[in-house]
């Protein structure tokens, strides 16, 4: 089961004055001593997808084409492990609650919110769980656990589309990596095949692109909003598509970015587009498979966004309750 036909908000025009008062925060969770952290992105324009000559650049990102963003937050991480566990497991939440009384605690709120199954093996592959980004769940998951976060702090989240991970990832940049064009300085912005000794390690851990961001190139691919369409740039610059972006209308592919850990440096750059593949189920026992979990893709996470303008109650709840396709 998967996204189907889902609606969608204006991406708002918000005042420059607005955008000036722009600050980066912290996101306390009530109930449990685990925080997240975000950074203010402030709106603009940026071209998107890469120059014809770029190293190891695929027919998918291009043509160039200039697109507008509205400011946003961005985490400043990838989705933790020590985040996550509190959105799919219940026990965790209620236990962190009695460790960490808070009057104001939101728990009964989210008691009864939709959670994932129970995973059929430990998801992390015991390559490290506490400060290790969280892996193996599915687009559907990771907007369900932003459905979750807002009935936790009232605070509407959501994940990025393809053009706002890509103008928050080049950071003011046109080269193939927000550090430039040399993918031997790799080694000090992320982690990929080349040094990541076959595994994730802990966020954080390399130095952030210019606008504070860490491992926006590798440890973990990262999902997007986008449905995956590989013509979608040519469809643009023609005019053929006017919308914001292209919705989820089939279960696959969908769009992930960023690279990871298992993979070169050339599929970590800024422009770089991945499909989601029914081969990251391959192992999955269940028929239908699960919604919630895709077993063989431990190069796959998710980092959220916050737009500036929060969106009415209808289009949020039109976010947050997606209708499905089955996975068979």
């Amino acid at each position: 089961m998967f996204l189907k036909h889902l609606s969608w908000f204006t991406l708002f025009s918000v005042p420059l004055l607005a955008q000036e008062k722009l600050e980066n925060y912290t996101q306390k969770i009530s109930g449990s001593n685990v925080t997240y952290d975000l950074v203010a992105i402030k709106g603009g324009e940026f071209t998107m997808g890469s120059p014809a000559k770029e190293k190891g650049r695929k027919e998918d990102e291009g043509p160039q084409h200039t697109v507008k963003i509205e400011p946003f937050w961005m985490g400043k991480y990838e989705i933790q492990w020590d985040l996550y566990d509190l959105f799919t497991t219940k026990n965790i939440e209620i236990e962190m609650a009695k460790r960490h009384p808070d009057p104001e605690n939101s728990l009964a709120k989210t008691d009864g919110s939709t959670r994932p199954s129970a995973a059929y093996v430990d998801m992390s592959f015991g390559m490290g769980r506490s400060e290790y980004p969280a892996i193996n769940m599915t687009q559907y998951a990771a907007i369900y656990f932003c459905k979750w976060l807002y009935e936790k702090t009232g605070v509407f989240y959501r994940l990025p589309t393809e053009a706002e991970w890509e103008y928050a990832c080049r950071a003011g940049t046109n080269t193939a990596y927000s550090f430039g064009d040399d993918p031997k300085l790799l080694d000090e912005y992320g982690w990929y095949k080349g040094n990541s000794n076959n595994g994730y390690k802990k966020i954080g851990t390399k130095k952030p692109n210019p606008w504070g961001l860490h491992d926006m190139h590798g440890n973990v691919m990262e999902w997007t909003l986008d449905q995956y369409v590989k013509d979608y740039y040519t469809k643009k610059s023609k005019g053929e598509v006017k919308e914001a972006f292209p919705k989820v209308t089939e279960l696959y592919p969908t769009s992930v970015r960023g690279g990871s850990w298992d993979d070169d440096a050339t599929v970590c750059r800024s422009a770089n587009r991945i499909p989601s593949s029914p081969d990251w189920k391959i192992i999955d026992p269940q028929s239908p498979k699960s919604e919630w979990w895709m077993t063989s893709a431990s190069f796959v996470g998710f980092r959220i966004v916050r737009p500036v303008k929060t969106p009415s109650k209808e289009e949020i709840a039109a976010y947050y309750n997606p209708p499905l396709i089955e996975d068979y």
